[in-house]
């Protein structure tokens, strides 16, 4: 992929710029980002389409420009030498007073902190999110990393460079293992950090050269520490989330160990028996661990990674590090930590269907919505938006079984919601590995569990089958005295203009003849409501279709009430559905049941009216034409 971020930048105006946003991006772990560059490299190698994004790009800015320049024309800018009011004043102060605390102006961190906070906060109006006392943030001597201008030397500090070369190694060994534990030296200082960037050191110019040149080597374990460090201390905070708590916890686990070999170092020192080329020595394994520390803590960082984009990046880290056992084993070890907590919310969620996530790092989010309004619409929108999957907090082990972990939690939360209290017997800790086969096998056993259960409860305890089979009595007509009762006592009053029905009294009829019926045996007959639509059959279709012509807009965007219905061509039957049968039996299948009906009912009526018709010509044959013939209405050759 280098060759071809190399071939993009080289048709860029500012390539340094282009590769200096691509490793920011990379460091960030950004998805799909090597597609993108891909298909950048493309479109640049297409003389055709790049020929065509540069003439589009050229006509958009010309328009950009015309419609500025007949914008400006409605405006005038305020000279920047008119005084401000009082009113202006007192609103910037009130604006500068919002980012200040009571005497002094918040930090950049704390700022971030804050709004991080908040934005929580929205996400869990029932559980705000904690925070700690000023004093955390204020004392910064707390936080173990340097303290810029409190070094150890003095106004009476001997020159090293006067020192022999021997003194000059043995100080400088005292300050190399306080600045290892971030704490700055009398000949070596830490520069004050800018922005985000990794400590820097000053050493004394006057160290002997070959001293020096050993001690530039070992100082980027100093700001390894320093920047673990920090870490470490920024995402303990609470609204950085359970994920980063763990990992930061791990880490912290190595830095003790980390103090552990620096003490046994000082404890050599003391003793006349730690030399700078020993020091050097016994610090390379460390080197090396320190070093993965700080490249994780500063890809998190970068990243503003939480949750599940914390062990994804994690992940793809330790499956980098595939030949360096000991790199991929560290990796792996704080892979486990930082897990543990996501793997929680992922039992509860899988193998009883709750969500406890406080700080919205779960892969699955819950939308507060009442279930009650899933009789009404008719996109089924509890079902779908109730819970829902974020992308950017999906494990990249567990992208696969993203879809079969929110449908198995939701098949048992709808189970919980009716009272009924669900554990998958076959629940089991889940571990992190690097054998995604492990989570497969777990996911699909609880899967299969929550389906069978969700099956079961709708089939035995909600009688599903029986709702259905009374749909089907009523929307497909199988039962037919019920039909043949309704319509007689409804005719003269389906016959109507639909305004002039009273709704009460086709309730009423309805319920008559479910009593004179057969349909009377039904339990839940009860459940069988009138509905008079406003619109007839064809328009009902078209606006389900949303089919895009003219014609056809035009009767969807008719009034309902400039259309002469009558009561035949209006009616239809409605459905009670309670929860949960209303995930199945929802709006939807509802309307495709009215549909249906709203056809066969209107053939039925067809029916009955050429059957009057077939009974009325029957009557009048029993008339006989011979004896119309005495009156002299018929002759043998013809009517008269």
């Amino acid at each position: 992929m280098a060759t071809q971020e190399v071939k993009i930048a080289e048709f860029s105006r500012t390539p340094e710029d282009f590769l200096k946003k691509y490793d920011e991006l990379k460091s960030k772990n950004t998805r799909n980002l090597d597609p993108l560059v891909y298909l950048l490299s493309k479109l640049t190698e297409d003389k055709e389409t790049l020929q065509y994004l540069q003439q589009n790009a050229k006509e958009r800015a010309e328009l950009a420009v015309n419609a500025t320049t007949s914008g400006n024309t409605s405006f005038t800018i305020p000279s920047t030498t008119s005084k401000i009011s009082m009113q202006e004043l007192e609103e910037l102060r009130k604006q500068l007073g919002s980012v200040t605390t009571s005497s002094t102006v918040q930090q950049p961190l704390e700022l971030i902190r804050k709004i991080l906070r908040d934005k929580q906060n929205k996400k869990n109006s029932g559980q705000p999110i904690p925070v700690f006392p000023a004093w955390v943030y204020e004392r910064s001597a707390l936080n173990g990393d340097f303290l810029t201008g409190s070094s150890l030397s003095t106004d009476t500090t001997v020159p090293i460079g006067t020192l022999p070369l021997a003194s000059q190694e043995s100080t400088i060994v005292e300050d190399l293992l306080y600045v290892l534990i971030g704490v700055d030296g009398r000949y070596i200082t830490a520069q004050p950090l800018i922005g985000r960037q990794n400590r820097a050191f000053l050493v004394d110019p006057n160290l002997d050269m070959s001293v020096k040149e050993l001690v530039t080597r070992i100082l980027p374990v100093a700001a390894s520490y320093s920047t673990v460090t920090r870490f470490i201390e920024e995402k303990s905070s609470f609204e950085y989330g359970q994920v980063n708590h763990a990992l930061a916890a791990a880490m912290r686990t190595l830095i003790k160990e980390y103090m552990i070999l620096i003490t046994q170092l000082e404890h050599l020192q003391r003793q006349g028996l730690l030399s700078l080329q020993k020091l050097w020595f016994y610090i390379q394994p460390t080197m090396r661990t320190m070093e993965i520390l700080a490249s994780l803590a500063t890809s998190v960082d970068k990243g503003e990674c939480m949750g599940g984009s914390t062990l994804s990046l994690l992940h793809d880290r330790t499956f980098n590090y595939t030949g360096d056992s000991q790199a991929q084993e560290l990796c792996l070890y704080l892979t486990k930590a930082a897990s543990v907590p996501y793997f929680e919310i992922l039992e509860k969620w899988i193998y009883r269907g709750i969500i406890n996530d406080p700080y919205s790092e779960f892969m699955v989010e819950e939308h507060e919505l009442q279930k009650e309004k899933i009789q009404e619409d008719y996109n089924d929108k509890y079902w779908d938006q109730r819970y829902t999957v974020v992308q950017q907090q999906i494990p990249s082990f567990l992208q696969k079984m993203a879809d079969k972990i929110l449908s198995t939690g939701k098949y048992l939360n709808v189970v919980r919601e009716c009272g009924c209290d669900v554990t998958c017997p076959e629940a089991k800790e889940v571990i992190y590995t690097l054998k995604e086969r492990a989570y497969v096998e777990q996911i699909e056993k609880a899967y299969n569990y929550a389906s069978k259960v969700l099956l079961d409860f709708l089939m035995e305890e909600k009688e599903l089958v029986a709702h259905l089979r009374s749909i089907k009595h009523y929307f497909l007509m199988d039962q037919g005295d019920f039909f043949v009762h309704f319509m007689d006592l409804t005719e003269e009053e389906l016959k109507k203009p639909v305004d002039d029905i009273i709704p009460t009294r086709l309730e009423a009829l309805l319920e008559l003849a479910l009593r004179m019926s057969t349909a009377n045996t039904d339990p839940f007959k009860d459940d069988l409501k009138i509905d008079l639509m406003p619109h007839d059959l064809i328009t009902q279709l078209l606006r389900v279709l949303a089919i895009e012509t003219k014609q056809e807009k035009a009767i969807i965007n008719a009034d309902p009430t400039e259309l002469t219905l009558s009561g035949l061509e209006a009616f239809s039957f409605d459905y009670i559905v309670k929860w949960p049968l209303s995930l199945i039996i929802n709006r939807k299948a509802l309307t495709r049941y009215q549909m249906l009906f709203r056809h066969m009912f209107y053939c039925k009526h067809v029916e009955r009216q050429l059957c009057n018709v077939w009974i009325s010509n029957k009557a009048a044959k029993e008339y006989s034409l011979h004896s119309a013939k005495w009156y002299g209405f018929f002759t043998p050759t013809g009517v008269l």
